[in-house]
Formats: structure tokens, C-alpha cells, sequence
């Protein structure tokens, strides 16, 4: 029950967190607010941490574990941030759709895990179909926004990468720790990242940034990555990757309704095709087991 409620609290998370990434660049600009947005986020999770009387460890593969946390927390949302300047925030959510394919093939040859069977190859087929669907679209809104998918695309190669060489490594740490190591590595960059690049407090910043730096920091960093590495360090890499498959459904209906952000017959019937992935991908997933039992019943 409780890898169930996880798994639907991630699916809410990444669903609203495109838009508030939006949201809080806009005015401070996107480097201030993700690093405003990690730094919260590495004080709440060092906290609770405290409370918890949780220490890091330092032995190699929990170093290891930080750095490949770190490729996350840092190269991907870094590139995420860039891009939403550029595009709608429910395109971020659909484009991270790539994730499952780009996860089941990094797992397949890193892990040996068994992700490429026919079937569940073919959900996958079908659930990019519907990202290539809208990513057509997408292709419409000029050249800049060219560029900022080719940045969410990069990043949905790098979370993959992260998800698959944290599962590789198998350190059996926390997820608290893993996120309070991972972010101590990527604070860091952060702050010289924004001090070289920009480095000057924002002239404006209203309340609706704040308001979000502050729930992407406390909710979606704190609760949001636990929960995700919580997942990772219990189930396939490639299970956990299809919550980027539910969650740009969501986050497509949210930026529709609270921020006005086209969505079109091509969003619609990409939509369409994910939900048929998904099914197909469950359907596959039951079947197999089926048929296992069936003949473990007949070897009896």
C-alpha cells in the first residue's frame, strides 16, 4: 500500500511541477529560482534528516550514489529550467514521456533487466507514437522552443541514466539520504553555476515566484524526490519510468486550465496513444504472469 500511495503522490508532483517551474522563473529568471529551489529543498531534507537522527554515509557506493543522484538533481532539472523559458509547461511533462524507452534500453544493457520482450516493446512503440504526435506540435512554436525540447529531451536522457546507475550500483541506502547526498553534491554546482552566469539578485520577484521556489524546494524537492527514490530502491527502473508516461496527461489538463496553454487535437490523440501504452504495458504484464502460473500449475 505504501509503494501504491508513493507512486500516486509522484504522479501528482510531477504533474503540477512543470507549471511552478515556470511559474517561478518568470520575473527572477531560471537560474535563480532553481537554485532558490535547491537550496530550500537540501535545508528541508538535512532537517528532517536531523530530526531523524539520519547520518550520510560516506563508503564508495554511497559516494557513487550521491554523484549519480547529483547527474539528476543537477544536469536534468538544469536543463529542464532552461527550457521552460521557452515552452508550455505541459510540454516538459509530455517530452519526459521518452523516459520508459530511454530507461528500458539503458537498463537492458546495464542491469540485464528484462525490458525488451516483444510486448512490452510494443507499449512502448505505441506510447511514443503518441509523444511524436505532440512533439509535431510542439515543433511549431518556433525556434527557441526547437531548442528548449532538445533540453528537456537531454534531461530525460540524464534522469534515465541517474534511475539505471543508481539501481546498478545497489548501495541500500534511504531515499532521504540518497536526496540529502545528491543534493549536497549539486547545491554546490548550483551557486557557482549562478554566481559565474548571472550572480546579481533578481530586480523583480513577485509573490507567485516565491510561492512556487518555495513549494518546487519544500514539496516537489523534499517529498517529491524521496518518494521517487523510494520507488527506485523497490521497483524496476522501468516501472518507476512509467510515471513520466501518466504525469503529462495531468500536467497537460493543468497548463490548459490554469494557464491557458494550447492543447490540441494532436495533444488530445497523442494523449490517446499513451493510455493505450499504458494498458497495452499492464495487459502484456498480467498476461506473462498468467501464463506462468498456468504452467506451474501443469508442472504440478
Amino acid at each position: 500500500m505504501r509503494i501504491v500511495l508513493a507512486y500516486i503522490s509522484v504522479i501528482l508532483l510531477w504533474a503540477t511541477t512543470p507549471l511552478a517551474i515556470k511559474w517561478s522563473g518568470e520575473g527572477p529568471g531560471f537560474l535563480f529560482s532553481v537554485t532558490g529551489r535547491m537550496a530550500i529543498g537540501a535545508a528541508c531534507v538535512l532537517f528532517v534528516m536531523g530530526l531523524k537522527r539520519q547520518r550520510l554515509v560516506w563508503h564508495h557506493k554511497a559516494r557513487l550514489t550521491y554523484l549519480a543522484v547529483a547527474v539528476q538533481i543537477y544536469g536534468s532539472m538544469l536543463a529542464v529550467y532552461w527550457a521552460a523559458q521557452f515552452i508550455p509547461s505541459g510540454w516538459i511533462s509530455v517530452i519526459f514521456g521518452l523516459s520508459p524507452l530511454l530507461t528500458a534500453l539503458l537498463a537492458a544493457i546495464w542491469l540485464g533487466e528484462r525490458s525488451l520482450k516483444p510486448g512490452k516493446l510494443l507499449s512502448y512503440v505505441l506510447g511514443i507514437s503518441g509523444l511524436a504526435t505532440m512533439f509535431g506540435s510542439a515543433l511549431q512554436l518556433g525556434h527557441d522552443a526547437v531548442l528548449g525540447i532538445m533540453s528537456v529531451l537531454i534531461a530525460a536522457l540524464l534522469q534515465s541514466a541517474s534511475a539505471v546507475w543508481i539501481k546498478r550500483i545497489n548501495a541500500k541506502i534511504p531515499a532521504l539520504s540518497q536526496v540529502g547526498g545528491g543534493l549536497i553534491v549539486a547545491l554546490p554546482l548550483y551557486l557557482l553555476t549562478w554566481a559565474i552566469i548571472d550572480g546579481h539578485w533578481p530586480a523583480v520577484i513577485s509573490s507567485i515566484n516565491i510561492i512556487a521556489i518555495v513549494y518546487l524546494g519544500v514539496i516537489a524537492t523534499t517529498i517529491g524526490f524521496v518518494l521517487y527514490y523510494y520507488l527506485l530502491t523497490r521497483l524496476a527502473a522501468t516501472r518507476v519510468a512509467l510515471i513520466t508516461m501518466i504525469s503529462p496527461v495531468l500536467a497537460l489538463i493543468i497548463g490548459n486550465t490554469i494557464n491557458n496553454e494550447p492543447l490540441t487535437l494532436k495533444v488530445v490523440a497523442g494523449t490517446l496513444l499513451i493510455l493505450a501504452a499504458l494498458i497495452m504495458h499492464e495487459f502484456f504484464d498480467r498476461l506473462s504472469l498468467s501464463r506462468q502460473g498456468s504452467v506451474c500449475k501443469e508442472e504440478a
